[in-house]
């Protein structure tokens, strides 16, 4: 039987890529697409739902984003998001104006009707808006499901075409019934069964690895995070002693990370490992870089160049498992999404590298990673590690990296991570970790004076990396790890907390 399929369509928004996952929590299998993707691509996917995502366009804009219309003519079911809903209203013969008051942020949701998609929701439930346009006529046939004080048209539908319209983001947490929203769509209107799980992902990852690389070796750019050692792992479930892993410490590596990495790989779950000693290499390609943009290519192309030399030692090898997970692509930049930052495994790539990719993870978000982990039987303790960005303390140096920096920064990190786990909050934080800025500042230390570098902790609670807010951390485990700071690290007199959640910033803050 041929699995579900919910088509997402993306218009560009922020909370986009959390649509395709909340729909997969809900075990349906969802695919994003580009908003234009023809007709006939559509009717070959064969999707029982589509969504239209939101978007940063406004409808009247010049050009703005618009799909094939006769997806409306399907007879499939379609959950218009904010600007989704503004081009269903739009294209069908109603009218968007620019709202006289616009809505960002939370707000009260007042329901007035459509018992399919709002049913078992309060009344009157909490949402997430962030929209500057709002519908101002009703095409035919549709009707008003929702409201709030300032958007007349919080919702719309057309029970006949099955078409239907939210003016607010049930993807994100602040929608406190979005969940429940988007499991009506999926469930209540379109009558699916949910068939997806990452079990059957496992199966059908292999299968496809075992196909394209058959009997040839395979090379795996394996940095000791999560993610590159859940593909590892899946593709050595695949083809066996056929992978080879390249561990790089580029000296940028938090403090005890390649011991960890090395025991972890090569002798407890028997990997092919090699071990690439080449900090001196990359500080020296750094030195007197300080754009961040600049920095993550320079350590992309060494990785690779390190890769390339590694797998010419070993003979012919063709193939490079990464651990790019979707949050990765999205934020390096797509078609209808802005660069947020190149990941150093999407757009810091060298054009001319000689390896093909294999990316077993490319379409999941962390915490499905995470469970594919543990499904392989990976120890918990490596499943759960804290995420790490690929460039390592290269970017946790801000502006130019020097082997001074990374030191203080690698001693000051050690203290943040063991203070959060003895404190037993390591599993409640989603990321914790010290930044380094280029700055110094007046300080008494000892009676005397100091001129140092501070410290800035960064701790953060999230589902999935592309929404975070600030942790919340007892004051008494923040002044311990002040002090431990100030009084272990050479170089530093003061210690900050950063309490920015994202958006508006990023968890890293390069």
């Amino acid at each position: 039987m041929e699995k579900e399929l919910c088509l997402v369509l993306d218009f560009g928004g922020q909370y986009n890529q959390l649509i395709a996952r909340r729909v997969r929590e809900l075990s349906v299998y969802s695919e994003m697409v580009p908003y234009d993707i023809s007709y006939e691509e559509v009717r070959a996917k064969n999707p029982q739902a589509i969504i239209l995502t939101g978007g940063p366009a406004s409808i009247h804009g010049e050009d703005a984003p618009v799909c094939d219309l006769r997806i409306f003519d399907m007879g499939i079911p379609v959950l218009g998001i904010c600007y989704g809903m503004h081009l269903i209203a739009h294209k069908l013969g109603g009218e968007v104006k620019a709202s006289s008051i616009r809505e960002y942020g939370r707000c009260q949701l007042k329901i007035t009707g459509d018992e399919k998609l709002f049913k078992g929701v309060p009344e009157t439930t909490q949402v997430w808006m962030s929209h500057g346009d709002s519908i101002a006529r009703l095409p035919e046939n549709f009707e008003v499901t929702a409201t709030t004080d300032a958007c007349p048209v919080g919702a719309i539908f057309n029970a006949q075409r099955r078409l239907y319209g939210v003016q607010f983001h049930p993807e994100v947490k602040h929608t406190l019934a979005g969940q429940d929203i988007l499991r009506n769509f999926l469930f209540e209107v379109c009558k699916l069964r949910g068939d997806w799980n990452l079990s059957d992902y496992i199966a059908e990852t292999v299968a496809a690895i075992q196909t394209k690389l058959g009997t040839k070796r395979v090379l795996c750019a394996l940095s000791g995070g999560v993610d590159s050692a859940v593909a590892a792992a899946l593709v050595h479930k695949a083809v066996g002693d056929q992978l080879v892993c390249v561990y790089v410490d580029n000296g940028l590596m938090r403090k005890g990370e390649s011991e960890q990495v090395i025991q972890t790989f090569k002798e407890q779950m028997k990997m092919n490992l090699i071990f690439a000693d080449v900090g001196e290499r990359f500080l020296a390609k750094l030195k007197g870089v300080s754009d961040p943009e600049k920095k993550r290519k320079i350590i992309g192309e060494e990785f690779i160049r390190v890769f390339e030399e590694e797998a010419r030692k070993l003979g012919e090898i063709d193939y490079l498992v990464q651990g790019t997970i979707y949050p990765d692509i999205v934020e390096s930049g797509t078609k209808t999404a802005q660069t947020i930052k190149t990941h150093h495994n999407v757009g810091g790539l060298p054009e001319d590298m000689d390896f093909e990719l294999v990316e077993p993870l490319r379409l999941l978000f962390k915490d499905e990673v995470r469970i594919i982990g543990e499904k392989l039987g990976m120890a918990e303790e490596l499943v759960w590690r804290q995420p790490f960005p690929g460039p390592g303390l290269g970017v946790r140096v801000l502006e130019e990296v020097t082997p001074e920096k990374v030191h203080i920064l690698q001693e000051a990190d050690y203290i943040v991570r063991e203070e959060i786990k003895k404190a037993g909050l390591d599993r409640q934080i989603w990321q914790y970790f010290a930044v380094l800025p280029p700055i110094r500042s007046v300080g008494v230390m000892g009676d005397g004076r100091t001129y140092a570098y501070p410290i800035i902790i960064r701790a953060v609670t999230s589902d999935d990396a592309m929404t975070a807010e600030w942790a919340q951390i007892p004051y008494e485990v923040l002044d311990t790890m002040a002090r431990r700071i100030v009084n272990e690290v050479q170089g530093v007199n003061r210690v900050a907390y950063d309490i920015t959640s994202k958006p508006p910033g990023t968890i890293e803050w390069e």
